[in-house]
């Protein structure tokens, strides 16, 4: 996603378990790099994770 991803779209990088594919590649863009997850974002769960990034996404 050269020009980056819209909100609410999946990143096309992310395979059947939400795993990034370019994880540990050169390629992996830096902003994702930088991410460093915390609990606060990622919660207990992957709904609880999907549900805060969405609210992130609508609120930015």
């Amino acid at each position: 996603m050269s020009s980056g991803k819209p909100a609410g779209v999946r990143c096309i990088q992310l395979n059947e378990q939400n795993l990034c594919k370019l994880f540990g590649q050169p390629s992996r863009p830096k902003v994702c790099h930088q991410f460093k997850a915390c609990p606060i974002i990622c919660g207990k769960t992957d709904q609880e994770a999907l549900d805060n990034l969405i609210e992130l996404e609508a609120i930015t």
